[in-house]
């Protein structure tokens, strides 16, 4: 592991390493344990950034469950571009059922309301939230994030997941820009 890494124009250095990330997400698989044991939900994974995370928390819960993707993209580099484009949707049926939706990262709220209206026009029983990472200072709406297992600043981060110009997913640790 190293501290810093260089992709394409920018340097990173350790932000969170991944010994951290794993704790954390332990502590969220065992609220969600809490809440779902005995239910069957379909933990629905935003694509591409959620991977990781989705496939570490669902190792780590104890209940039975579906799994679904869905791909959304707002960002261009470091920016979002404020307009959330649908690739990929839910291809089966979900009247009735409960939703965990896991994404990487929630900023400032668009493409999760554009889920969350997609989503509600098919009845499902609940609707829940899990986001690795939360940026509440950027937040622009007033629905719940149910499960946030950080929450952070407006710092730009890469690794686990999260790209820079699709590089740096593979990266064990979080990463942020070493000015």
């Amino acid at each position: 592991m190293s501290d810093k890494v260089k992709l394409q124009d920018k340097t990173f250095k350790v932000m969170i390493p991944a010994n951290d990330i794993d704790k954390a997400i332990e502590s969220v698989a065992r609220e969600l344990d809490a809440r779902y044991q005995g239910k069957t939900p379909v933990f629905l994974g935003v694509l591409s950034g959620s991977f990781l995370f989705l496939s570490d928390l669902v190792r780590k819960i104890n209940f039975d469950n579906r799994l679904a993707f869905v791909k959304l993209s707002s960002y261009e580099g470091t920016q979002s571009t404020g307009v959330v484009k649908q690739e990929l949707g839910v291809d089966f049926d979900i009247e009735g059922q409960d939703i965990i939706i896991v994404e990487d990262i929630v900023e400032t709220g668009h493409s999760m309301n554009h889920l969350l209206a997609y989503l509600r026009e098919k009845k499902p029983a609940s609707i829940a939230i899990c986001t690795l990472f939360f940026k509440p200072e950027k937040f622009l709406y007033d629905y719940p994030i149910d499960y946030k297992v950080f929450s952070i600043g407006n710092e730009f981060i890469v690794g686990y997941g999260l790209d820079y110009n699709q590089l740096g997913r593979n990266l064990k640790d979080i990463y942020v820009i070493d000015e």
